[in-house]
């Protein structure tokens, strides 16, 4: 089996990362040129096109290949950084670019519990990039290679994957106290929730929609809706009377409890079952996550016994 250029490698993962030729030189601090030569020789290498140059620019099929070997290297690095810490502290560096361990996670989890699993983590120097996206989306790019672990709604885990289950995140309907009570009196029912538009996350949130056809029954849901890429954006808009929005109730349980949004549907809640999938290696820094993870899971997260 042929033996691949780590630093060709890491150029094709800077390609890909970065979407463009011109700023993966920039974070390699080599020229354009370079980037392209290397390119260039580890296709010659595999005797095919890594790079469809798109806009943006895509992985072929053996391009993602390539990037989940680059992904494996990365940790294997990064295991023993952390091995050689414990034995030498002072004997490592700063993280370089190129070590860092990407994982994708949706961004209500990151918004509420995530975030402070990965503390103790983040402060031992494991050089993380956390990649947002739709917690029905975030597998695919465990798929693709572009990322070690994910967490996800999607319980079927892939091939070389491990996962685990993290709990339930319970989501309510709120609106602003004032808005409430001009549009939704007796609270959301089947025959008023056209009434008020719906604030999502983005387009391929389904949350809002998914919510009414679960709390009455209905098997398609028409929202007039508009668009907030964040978690706390979301809750400002709402806020700000913007609308209603379906959102974690452990991001607005304080609000919910100052009177300054109202749960306008208290007799409905849409459980969202979490999972986390990490590839299946041999692995300190995997299994760290997936125990931080686990942990935190387990103390914010509705478990099975409690969801029943």
């Amino acid at each position: 089996m042929s033996t691949f250029d780590p630093d060709a490698l890491e150029c094709l993962a800077a390609i890909v990362e970065e979407g463009g030729f011109e700023r993966a030189a920039q974070r390699l601090s080599i020229t354009q040129s370079a980037v392209s030569q290397r390119l260039r020789a580890l296709e010659a290498q595999v005797g095919t096109v890594l790079i469809v140059r798109s806009r943006p620019l895509k992985p072929t099929s053996a391009g993602q290949l390539l990037l989940k070997h680059t992904k494996q290297l990365r940790l294997l690095r990064a295991d023993l950084e952390r091995d050689l810490k414990e034995l030498a502290p002072s004997s490592t560096g700063a993280a370089r670019e190129e070590e860092r361990i990407s994982i994708a996670i949706n961004a209500d989890s990151i918004a509420t519990w995530a975030l402070p699993a990965l503390n103790e983590l983040a402060r031992q120097g494991l050089p993380m990039e956390i990649i947002a996206d739709d917690q029905d989306f975030t597998q695919e790019r465990l798929r693709e290679g572009q990322v070690l672990g994910c967490v996800t709604t999607l319980k079927q885990a892939l091939r070389g994957c491990r996962m685990v289950s993290l709990g339930a995140m319970s989501y309510v309907a709120v609106a602003q106290a004032q808005f409430a009570r001009e549009r939704f009196p007796r609270g959301l029912s089947q025959h008023n929730f056209r009434d008020a538009p719906f604030v999502a996350f983005n387009r391929k949130d389904d949350m809002q929609s998914e919510f009414v056809g679960r709390a009455f029954g209905l098997k398609r849901v028409a929202l007039n809706q508009l668009f907030v890429p964040s978690s706390e954006g979301q809750v400002r808009a709402v806020l700000a009377g913007w609308g209603v929005s379906v959102v974690p109730q452990l991001l607005v349980r304080s609000l919910l409890e100052q009177g300054q949004l109202v749960n306008i549907a208290p007799a409905h809640t849409l459980p969202i079952q979490l999972f986390w999938h990490c590839w299946n290696l041999e692995s300190e820094v995997l299994d760290a996550l997936t125990d931080a993870l686990m942990q935190a899971g387990r103390a914010a997260l509705a478990q099975p016994q409690e969801a029943a």
